[in-house]
């Protein structure tokens, strides 16, 4: 008796048992969406450092029995730690100033404006977020309006930060979309660029950019965190971090702490964001009517971004007699340095000699700091500062 009950108790604490008896179908659709997200970045090569590892965090938040992402579980205070907290997102910006050439934009800072059009997504998605509470089954707040809204900017740390602060309960949804969108940049971005865009303007050349001093790329993240405390302190957590990393790696005087932020840093605490964010891809909380909303506002995000970028390109390019490709504006999403890539092979296949990839680096990393400052000022007036 003794060894049957010790053999049923085996069977009883097994993954199939529990998923047969207690019919956790939600649990084995959300694996199978984990294992989505391994084959996209290990197969497809989409956005492999965040979806690999979000796919395994899913994964293994999804295990029935396991208690990975319970109370007292290792994704558990992963998350605690490092998302709820906003540390994650904060030192991942460290990074990512730590690994961005601001050179493109200070040589041409009329790329302000096209970073600062593409943010245009994230207001818009934010009205849509609001009017789907009048279909329902859909209850969004402001807060949550706001959050699902940073998509449009294309930057995933931002948008956990943001979703961290004001919308913790979907941050799975929010993170998963901001990700994928970021990863399917080649595939959505191309045909919006075609349909605002003549082939004329496609085969613009522009002019080569002036040289950049070092004490222009010195005083340039210290002038960026200057304005920023000034105007909008509540932006300063994901500026100050952005503005820091890029002052390490232009002064100078400290390659170690930059090499750090640019490799060992920012790989450590993007293997924990990702298994975080994975973390919150619970069945009971992510097979929502909401999450396929915020799925779909995710992509008209993307796409009106994309499409205010290109647009206020085409005026600029209007005001100063053509002399600028109206392509460059799409890289104002922020999505680094992916969208530069897709404006310079679009380029490209207009106008063998176009190589627009620096130009396309202006607004790209103008959007990073544009993307940093519309979260600052959701937060401002949504989370109340």
């Amino acid at each position: 008796m003794d060894l049957a009950q010790g053999l049923l108790a085996l069977w009883q604490s097994t993954g199939v048992e529990n998923f047969l008896s207690e019919g956790l179908w939600r649990e084995f659709i959300m694996m199978s969406v984990g294992f989505l997200l391994l084959y996209l970045g290990i197969v497809k090569k989409f956005e492999p450092l965040l979806l690999v590892t979000i796919g395994f965090g899913a994964v293994l938040a999804n295990i029935p029995g396991a208690g990975m992402a319970d109370e007292g579980g290792l994704l558990y205070y992963v998350y605690k730690m490092g998302i709820e907290t906003g540390v994650f997102p904060l030192l991942i910006f460290m990074g990512v100033g730590a690994l961005t050439d601001f050179g493109a934009l200070i040589a041409n800072p009329k790329m302000l404006f096209l970073g600062a059009a593409a943010q245009f997504g994230i207001f818009v998605t934010l009205l849509g977020a609001l009017a789907l509470n009048y279909v329902p089954g859909f209850e969004f707040s402001l807060a949550d309006a706001a959050a699902i809204g940073i998509i449009g900017g294309a930057d995933g740390p931002t948008a956990i930060f943001l979703a961290s602060k004001l919308a913790p309960d979907l941050l799975g949804a929010i993170a998963v979309a901001a990700y994928s969108y970021m990863a399917l940049v080649p595939l959505i971005q191309p045909p919006i660029m075609k349909l605002l865009t003549t082939e004329e303007e496609r085969k613009i050349e522009m002019k080569q950019l002036r040289v950049v001093t070092k004490t222009e790329k010195i005083m340039f993240p210290l002038t960026v965190l200057l304005m920023t405390l000034i105007f909008l302190p509540a932006a300063v957590p994901l500026v100050g971090m952005l503005t820091f990393g890029n002052l390490l790696k232009e002064c100078g005087v400290v390659d170690r702490l930059s090499h750090a932020a640019q490799n060992e840093i920012i790989n450590a605490v993007t293997i924990f964001l990702g298994l975080a964010v994975g973390s919150k891809l619970q069945a009971d909380k992510f097979l929502t009517v909401e999450t396929l909303g915020i799925l779909a506002l995710g992509a008209v995000a993307f796409s009106i971004g994309t499409a205010a970028g290109i647009m206020m390109a085409k005026l600029l390019s209007r005001l100063t007699g053509g002399g600028i490709n109206p392509l460059i504006g799409a890289a104002g999403v922020s999505a680094v340095p992916m969208a530069a890539r897709v404006v310079n092979k679009v380029g490209l296949e207009a106008n063998h000699h176009n190589f627009l990839l620096m130009h396309a680096m202006g607004p790209n990393v103008a959007g990073v700091i544009g993307s940093a400052v519309a979260a600052g000022i959701l937060l401002a007036v949504v989370g109340g500062g």
